[in-house]
């Protein structure tokens, strides 16, 4: 079958997965292998069946005398720039050992640092979702199974019963439009996500929303000084690396904050100092922040410095996820303390009221 006609169950590439490359290249090269057999030994170990497919294109352009960082090149939807850019570097350093462990250890902390976001966040994920389940149930079963006990009564029903009887009556009636309308928007904002203005949108939203904009942001400062600290540490220029860093960052607020304060470095204006002129109010780089990088201004140690940021920056993930997920939980319980007093509040008020009746 023709490469190009291959149906692949996923093309997504893990950071572990590439750190992991790195790691076992870097084994390789350092016991003298050559990097085409090297390449050659990773693709059959590999259970990405895309990532092995990519990785035997390398090889080709390899053994067409193409150097790694070139080869990488011409797959961009599996390396970006700034991993071929610190490749290219020591390349022409002849270290190319270190590049690698560098860029494997940068993978797997931010492998890590995801994985601990996603699973902060699973358990109160999973206490809305059977509250919302829940809720739904009995709109859709049980109070329909009471409503019989008021349907043949003169009395005039609470307004709390009329609503909760309506509001039961709505869902019954319309399940099926209700999930198409619900399926619809995800499908809406999955889209809408991927454009430019979409993009825009949610990533101003997340910066702005309370709770949440304290771990987004530290998450995104802990790339950026995970960036910074490999592609300095690679020795790539000022320019370049700020560059390749406000691409990294995946965020349309920090990529407009860079790409202002890459043109502010290119006339000679100090890093920390055109940080603080596109954030005035501390809103995007802490003032914390902005005087561990004025460190290394002095002093030239910028690898050194950016590695103790991300150090950091990822222990305030942390410590801003458990704020965030202390909130969630009595969040969810107060929504589930409100819907059942509203139901018991509801139900035996007009029971009370249908017994006087009688």
């Amino acid at each position: 079958m023709n490469k190009d006609n291959k149906i692949y169950l996923s093309k997504k590439v893990w950071d572990i997965e590439k750190s992991n490359f790195y790691e076992y290249l870097a084994v390789m090269i350092d016991w003298w292998v050559s990097i085409s057999k090297a390449l050659e030994s990773i693709k059959k170990k590999n259970k990405n069946a895309y990532f092995a497919e990519r990785i035997d294109e390398i090889i080709t352009f390899i053994d067409s005398w193409d150097s790694l960082s070139k080869a990488m090149k011409k797959v961009p939807d599996i390396f970006i720039d700034s991993e071929t850019a610190i490749i290219e570097a020591w390349e022409n350093s002849w270290s190319m050992y270190d590049s690698l462990v560098m860029l494997s250890e940068t993978l797997k902390n931010r492998y890590n640092l995801k994985k601990k976001v996603k699973g902060s966040l699973t358990y109160p994920l999973i206490i809305m979702i059977f509250l919302v389940i829940a809720i739904g149930i009995v709109m859709v079963y049980v109070i329909p199974n009471i409503m019989p006990l008021f349907a043949n009564s003169d009395t005039e029903l609470p307004l709390a019963t009329k609503a909760l009887i309506a509001t039961s009556s709505f869902v019954s009636n319309n399940i099926i439009l209700i999930l198409l309308v619900i399926i619809s928007i995800i499908l809406f904002v999955v889209w809408y996500k991927n454009t430019d203005s979409g993009k825009k949108t949610f990533d101003t939203m997340f910066l702005d929303m309370p709770l949440v904009w304290n771990v987004y942001r530290n998450f995104i400062l802990a790339n950026v000084a995970a960036n910074l600290w490999t592609l300095f540490a690679s020795w790539i220029p000022i320019t370049k690396t700020l560059k390749l860093t406000w691409r990294a960052t995946n965020n349309y607020v920090y990529n407009k904050a860079f790409e202002e304060i890459n043109l502010q470095v290119s006339k000679w204006n100090k890093i920390v100092d055109s940080m603080m002129s596109v954030s005035e109010e501390e809103e995007l780089f802490p003032a914390d922040f902005l005087q561990m990088l004025s460190v290394w201004e002095r002093t030239a140690t910028i690898d050194k410095i950016s590695k103790k940021i991300n150090d950091q920056y990822t222990r305030e993930v942390q410590t801003s996820l458990e704020v965030l997920t202390k909130w969630i939980e009595p969040i969810a319980i107060l929504i589930a303390w409100v819907f059942v007093l509203w139901f018991a509040f509801a139900i035996f008020w007009a029971i009370l009221k249908v017994t006087q009746t009688l």
